[in-house]
């Protein structure tokens, strides 16, 4: 089953240029890629580029003020974009990984339609990425990181006419399903910087309050993600 699994990964073309040097298109992405092919080099990596997503006629949402990325959205078509088959796991670009991501597979069971961390938490950041403004909501961050069995029935009720057009709050708070058809992740693979203790080595560390692709950016495992952006 680990074979089988198709990981699909946020791609914001804002963050395209490399201000700490080294002239990388895109470092949050790329350093994402790096980490998780550094424990599993066969996995299959999808990036979810909206302008390809317009382009194919499957994203026609307007912009949101609120929304802190390019993939606030679109992340919902994993299912749709996996033609609603087999298991796929959906991450944010600010992950970085260390350790096998098909480790996931652990917590995977067909009775659910979708497996992700459930936190539960008050953000201690007014600001998030990119100096946007922190909301706080339930079920905040869940959708960072999702583990979508993509066959099931409920996963099938998202199709791009409904991304486009339903609510925020549908969405991220997966009222597009139900409650226990919500399976647990351990937060050891969505540990979240700046929120979490740094006194743990988590399976993927998520620098959700932005992260050292930012030269002036200062917080917990910098060190371990500048040492993936070196070998890249």
């Amino acid at each position: 089953m680990k074979e089988d699994l198709k990981v699909y990964i946020g791609y914001d073309s804002r963050q395209d240029e490399d201000p700490i040097g080294k002239g990388i298109k895109n470092p949050p992405y790329e350093v994402c890629k790096a980490s998780i092919r550094k424990f599993n080099s066969s996995v299959e990596i999808i990036p979810l580029k909206l302008d390809e997503l317009i382009d194919k006629g499957l994203y026609s949402r307007g912009i949101d003020p609120l929304a802190s990325t390019e993939f606030t959205y679109s992340r919902f078509l994993v299912p749709y974009l996996n033609d609603y088959e087999g298991i796929a796991l959906f991450c944010d670009s600010d992950f970085l990984w260390q350790t096998n991501i098909t480790d996931v597979l652990e917590y995977y069971k067909t009775d659910y339609s979708v497996m992700c961390c459930q936190h539960e938490y008050t953000p201690t950041n007014d600001t998030k990425m990119d100096g946007l403004k922190q909301t706080v909501y339930p079920r905040k961050n869940w959708s960072s990181l999702m583990l979508f069995n993509c066959s099931n029935q409920d996963c099938k009720k998202l199709t791009p006419e409904v991304i486009n057009s339903q609510s925020p709050k549908y969405l991220h708070r997966m009222s597009w399903t139900i409650d226990n058809k919500i399976g647990s992740i351990p937060l050891e693979y969505n540990w979240l910087e700046g929120d979490y203790s740094s006194s743990t080595n988590p399976k993927a560390i998520h620098f959700t309050n932005g992260g050292p692709w930012h030269n002036t950016w200062e917080g917990d495992y910098k060190e371990n993600w500048l040492k993936q952006y070196e070998e890249l």
